[in-house]
């Protein structure tokens, strides 16, 4: 039996979800059409996840993920990062949330607590079940931030994002650079502890709850909403400006798009 047989080239970085590939790159791959599929399956059947994907060229005409895929068509796949080569009108991905907001996987701990930290509202719990993410995010408008794959290939999700960074520095200007969010930043105006607002607090109203050295030393707290955590400038403030100073630096000096 002959085997008709489609060309696909994914551009960018949409490469690295193959197997054996690392180096980010355009990648041209085979695929053998048994029988008709939609563009969508086609692309997941090779480890690209469909959130990742924004455009697709089919023989030189745009479609989308329900397309049908016989043999011998040439495609063209681009990542969100490419958006810019796409016409507004047939991108894929939605537009993320105004104001941003996020949903984390369990192992992302420390980047939810760097996005709150700039003011973005990030929920994540220790031990999530990913029909509980994914429900999050189609039901909330988030973002669902992960490094499993598996969990972007769910069909409820559309807002997510597959985070390449390991290095939790590194992970916060990713997600920060990829949403364009430097001038969005609002710092320790979130609970580092459980994603709520934080408000300024007289001294007085706290007065009961501080340390000795505390009460002494310091005389500006705010104080979350939801949780009640009290927060003041001391040394660990001081390295957390330190922290978002550095991010702010980093996003000028890379700024969205480039």
């Amino acid at each position: 039996m002959t085997v008709a047989v489609a060309v696909l080239t994914f551009e960018g970085d949409l490469g690295t979800f193959l197997a054996s590939r690392e180096d980010p790159g355009p990648v041209t791959v085979t695929h053998g059409c048994v029988e008709p599929a939609s563009v969508k399956d086609v692309i997941e059947s090779h480890g690209v996840p469909h959130p990742e994907v924004d455009g697709i060229l089919v023989d030189g005409r745009w479609v989308g993920f329900g397309h049908t895929i016989s043999g011998g068509e040439t495609i063209r796949v681009f990542p969100y990062e490419l958006r810019a080569w796409i016409p507004e009108p047939v991108r894929l991905v939605p537009a993320p949330p105004d104001p941003a907001r996020f949903v984390l996987d369990g192992h992302l701990g420390t980047l939810a607590r760097r996005l709150r930290l700039c003011g973005f509202d990030s929920l994540w719990s220790p031990d999530p079940e990913d029909t509980d993410l994914a429900t999050l995010s189609a039901g909330e408008s988030r973002v669902l931030l992960t490094r499993d794959v598996g969990l972007l290939k769910r069909r409820q999700v559309e807002l997510a994002h597959k985070v390449r960074a390991l290095d939790p520095f590194e992970q916060t200007v990713e997600v920060l650079h990829r949403y364009d969010l430097g001038a969005a930043m609002v710092p320790f105006s979130r609970c580092l502890a459980c994603n709520g607002h934080t408000v300024p607090v007289e001294k007085e109203e706290v007065l009961h709850r501080l340390e000795p050295g505390t009460r002494r030393e310091h005389d500006r707290f705010r104080r979350c909403e939801n949780c009640g955590r009290l927060y003041w400038r001391g040394t660990h403030y001081r390295r957390l400006v330190l922290l978002v100073g550095e991010l702010k630096k980093v996003l000028r000096d890379q700024p969205a798009g480039s």
